[in-house]
């Protein structure tokens, strides 16, 4: 690791320091608890319910905390903000953006879900659409750069990760007894964000990812960061490549980073459905689908699970709980 990368991480102050700077702008998310549920699991389970968070997902924290802090500086006279998005940190960024009288542009691959690209809209984005792939979408934010735009990455940034930390430590002072946290895996923003604050009050955290885009698995297993990867998963919100900044801490503060099939996602959703009562997008239910297929791990434990995001195509949705 650079010496320049070691001074740009953030750290479990900045993560407490995001919390207090968004706290009038994101909501408190509730934790659900269920004991048909925690039987089902085999442990005792506290349900961090970021889909009820703004904008339908917990990306709202990190673009809140992104653009306040571009208020506090006062420099860029309120300059358009840009990034590259598969949806839900774009519709976070858009509306974050409006609260704070900017505008936000979005590069977006031209197959993301429907309903994500309207949401985009919805809160005041521009769409600007690429091809389905990493590269494309960072040569579609390093376009909208060059036209004098403040990038705002989806992951791979200080102030996006601390953030995403505020949920973590939201969720263990609602529920003080978590032993463990289990957080999905795409570019690394929550997970790196939670682990900051999970592991500085001593709670184990866990990553899970899809099968079809462990490029963070497959980082750690080469002592290495993988740069590209061909993502295959029904999971749309984890498509992407794990960030510098991201695997540098997941490297350091993450117990063990799990893998789960698409079949699992879908029975996951149903039981998010049956059990809570809740619609859970494919990348939230990483967490639950981990539970099912790595009982031993978390038997007789008390375990924070994160839902990330609620934002799916209901028609998808609706083919995954059989209805």
């Amino acid at each position: 690791m650079s010496d320049d990368l070691k001074i740009d991480l953030p750290d479990v102050t900045d993560v407490h320091l995001a919390r207090a700077r968004i706290r009038h702008q994101c909501c408190n998310t509730p934790v659900l608890r269920n004991p048909e549920l925690d039987a089902w699991a085999g442990c005792k389970l506290a349900v961090k319910c970021e889909n009820f968070q703004r904008t339908g997902s917990f990306k709202f924290r990190g673009a809140s905390n992104a653009i306040l802090c571009l208020d506090e500086e006062g420099e860029d006279d309120k300059r358009p903000v840009a990034t590259h998005s598969s949806g839900n940190h774009g519709a976070a960024l858009a509306l974050a953006a409006r609260l704070s009288g900017r505008e936000a542009h979005v590069v977006m691959p031209d197959d993301s879900v429907p309903t994500k690209i309207d949401a985009v809209r919805r809160f005041g984005g521009t769409v600007h659409f690429c091809k389905p792939t990493s590269q494309a979408r960072e040569d579609g934010l390093d376009e909208l750069i060059g036209r004098g735009m403040v990038p705002i990455h989806p992951y791979d940034q200080r102030e996006i990760i601390a953030g995403q930390g505020s949920c973590a430590l939201e969720l263990l002072g609602q529920d003080p007894g978590i032993e463990m946290l289990v957080v999905p895996i795409g570019g690394g923003g929550l997970i790196s964000g939670c682990a900051l604050a999970a592991r500085s009050q001593g709670v184990k955290v866990i990553g899970v990812e899809p099968e079809g885009a462990a490029d963070t698995a497959a980082s750690l297993e080469r002592g290495e960061r993988v740069r590209e990867w061909s993502p295959d998963t029904i999971a749309d919100g984890l498509r992407a490549i794990v960030g510098v900044r991201n695997f540098a801490l997941i490297s350091s503060l993450v117990s063990r980073v799990l893998t789960v099939n698409d079949d699992d996602l879908r029975a996951a959703q149903a039981v998010a459905w049956k059990h809570l009562r809740m619609v859970i997008e494919p990348s939230s239910a990483t967490v639950l689908a981990a539970l099912e297929r790595y009982p031993e791990l978390f038997a007789g434990s008390h375990a924070g699970v994160i839902v990330s995001g609620g934002n799916v195509l209901l028609e998808d949705w609706h083919s995954a709980v059989g209805r």
